[in-house]
């Protein structure tokens, strides 16, 4: 069911023609839930509404999957492998989700979407994957936040909290995109 904001987030994304190269070359490996996310999405959106050319050359391209047979580390780096040979002009970072609740202290997730409900803020849990010419979009918490420019705490737990805050100043992100606004004080969970 599409929901607020999926076609332009989806028309977005197949517009911008290296953002649509790079989840091409993550479908070409079929990995389980296999999507690119965070600032993948929600800087191209931000960039956007603020009127300016998004390059994801500049960012990390955030690569998600849910495999619980393969949690070593060295598999990503496989990964990560064939896809700078894709598209060397990126600089891929990829993350088995069934393996990331250890590091951010969590009970174990059950998909990369249960995983994105547990990042430090709302607009940044959104990933895309692409079947052919289509463009699937995941938001665990919904793409009103992202297209609304609003950082919000995905909970109210002390570490989370503590996490947002943190990525809010170490991200410079209220001076990289001024019309952001900041709420604290009503998490979504």
């Amino acid at each position: 069911m599409k929901k607020l904001h999926d076609d332009e987030t989806a028309d977005l994304i197949r517009a911008d023609k290296l953002r649509w190269k790079a989840l091409g070359a993550v479908e070409e490996l079929e990995l389980p839930e296999g999507s690119i996310g965070a600032g993948f999405v929600r800087n191209l959106v931000w960039d956007h509404l603020h009127g300016r050319t998004s390059d994801c050359r500049n960012e990390d391209v955030d690569v998600l999957f849910f495999h619980r047979g393969r949690l070593d580390r060295d598999y990503e780096a496989e990964l990560e492998e064939q896809l700078t040979e894709a598209a060397p002009q990126l600089s891929w970072s990829v993350r088995n989700q069934a393996r990331m609740h250890h590091r951010n202290c969590d009970q174990p997730y059950s998909s990369v979407e249960d995983a994105m409900r547990f990042w430090p803020e709302t607009a940044t849990a959104v990933a895309v994957s692409r079947a052919g010419e289509k463009c699937h979009i995941s938001a665990p918490f919904g793409l009103q936040d992202l297209w609304r420019m609003v950082l919000r705490p995905t909970s109210s737990a002390d570490h989370k909290v503590a996490a947002f805050e943190q990525r809010i100043t170490s991200k410079n992100w209220l001076n990289r995109w001024p019309l952001l606004s900041v709420d604290r004080f009503e998490p979504m969970a």
